[in-house]
């Protein structure tokens, strides 16, 4: 660890634990002896998906996941938690994307959802102070994930290995920090090497500042080196802000990377802007999202950005963007029987907006049945004359969490 990185870490560390009174002393709460000592987890999925890529075979996929785990009870502040992750194939008329993790068609379009058995998550926590570290393989996510998350819209998530930190101590002030020794990829037990897993020196800090009213203001700094995907390097700074404004809930965010691109050779900047405006039960959303030619994303949840078709997942988490700029359009209206039904339409260019990468239309139906059961019905089609494919994808989906 660098000098520099090591004290912006300690920094942010210490900054829940001196900010203080004499209350930062006190011993963490007695357990609450209403609580049963060990709770399960279940998160249990079935999905049918469709994909059709240009110059592949169309793919079906069937597959259930199940997530079943244990968590305990706070006790003077300490807890733990343990969670397995299962995925079976039982329609396997598609490929996964990567050697060695089931199943593999030739020629099939690529869904990543591979058959697994893994401990998705084990970590030990420790809460006082309205503060809590975890130490362990755990789920992270910050802000709207376009730099860190946990892709949970595959049936495999990802996960991350190391210690973590999220403070409230200071009044309006969110902390959160996490050093990263491995990153937990979606492609199951099954695969090897860097599909199964990444390694390296991963610092995340992220900030958020809620005092001004109407205003929420954020920063962050994400230092990722890897010990292999060396592509994959990047710093990556950035600022964003949300507040309503006249009835419009606007957001804009900032961000500048060095060591950009798959060789890590040049700099390059993000940004992303949106207004919201809210009709009762029904939302538009009018935004525009551009990346700079090389800025990559390695550990985002992809799936959330630049169509549900994920056309440009790849490129975008390994830098090989030509750019792209990203306008859409999304409409969610209430329909019938409780049915939530979202539309999004995107226009896709390059990085001055020069070529045109091509456009997509996104609908999605969402019903929750009650705290138990969700059903999703998602559909995505992406028509292009550029070297990207045009790409068509199907999804249909039953959860049940407890």
């Amino acid at each position: 660890m660098t000098p520099r990185r090591l004290s912006a870490a300690l920094f942010l560390l210490a900054l829940p634990l001196h900010a203080g009174t004499p209350d930062a002393t006190a011993p963490p709460a007695e357990p609450k002896k209403d609580e049963p000592w060990i709770k399960p987890l279940v998160d249990v999925r079935a999905r049918y998906e469709f994909a059709d890529v240009q110059g592949l075979d169309a793919s079906h996929a069937f597959t259930t996941r199940e997530r079943i785990g244990l968590v305990t009870a706070d006790w003077y502040g300490f807890s733990a938690l343990a969670e397995g992750e299962f995925t079976q194939a039982i329609v396997r008329d598609f490929t996964n994307g990567v050697p060695d993790a089931d199943p593999i068609t030739p020629h099939n379009t690529n869904i990543s959802a591979p058959e697994t058995n893994e401990l998705n998550q084990a970590y030990l926590q420790f809460a006082a102070l309205d503060s809590q570290v975890r130490f362990g393989r755990q789920r992270l996510i910050y802000d709207n994930m376009a730099f860190v998350g946990n892709n949970g819209w595959r049936q495999n998530e990802q996960t991350y290995d190391g210690i973590s930190l999220s403070s409230h101590f200071i009044k309006d002030l969110t902390v959160n920090y996490a050093y990263i020794d491995r990153v937990n990829r979606i492609y199951g037990s099954e695969a090897t090497g860097t599909n199964r897993s990444v390694t390296g020196d991963i610092h995340l800090i992220n900030l958020s500042y809620a005092g001004i009213k109407g205003l929420t203001l954020g920063s962050y700094a994400y230092l990722m080196d890897f010990d292999k995907l060396t592509g994959w390097d990047n710093d990556t700074y950035g600022l964003s802000a949300k507040g309503s404004v006249a009835g419009f809930l606007l957001y804009g965010e900032a961000a500048f990377q060095t060591k950009a691109g798959a060789a890590n050779d040049h700099d390059a900047w993000y940004y992303h802007a949106h207004a919201t405006r809210k009709f009762g039960d029904q939302a538009l959303i009018v935004g525009v999202e551009h990346l700079d030619a090389g800025f990559q994303t390695p550990l985002a949840t992809l799936h959330g950005f630049n169509g549900f078709a994920d056309v440009f997942n790849t490129a975008r988490a390994g830098g090989t963007l030509p750019g792209l700029t990203d306008v859409y359009v999304s409409y969610t209206v209430p329909v019938f029987y409780g049915i939530s039904w979202a539309n999004i339409a995107h226009a896709m260019g390059d990085d001055d907006i020069s070529t045109s990468l091509g456009w997509e239309f996104d609908s999605t139906l969402t019903k929750k049945f009650d705290d138990h059961f969700t059903a999703i019905v998602q559909a995505s089609h992406f028509e292009t004359e550029s070297k990207f494919p045009t790409t068509t994808r199907v999804t249909a989906e039953l959860n049940y969490k407890f």
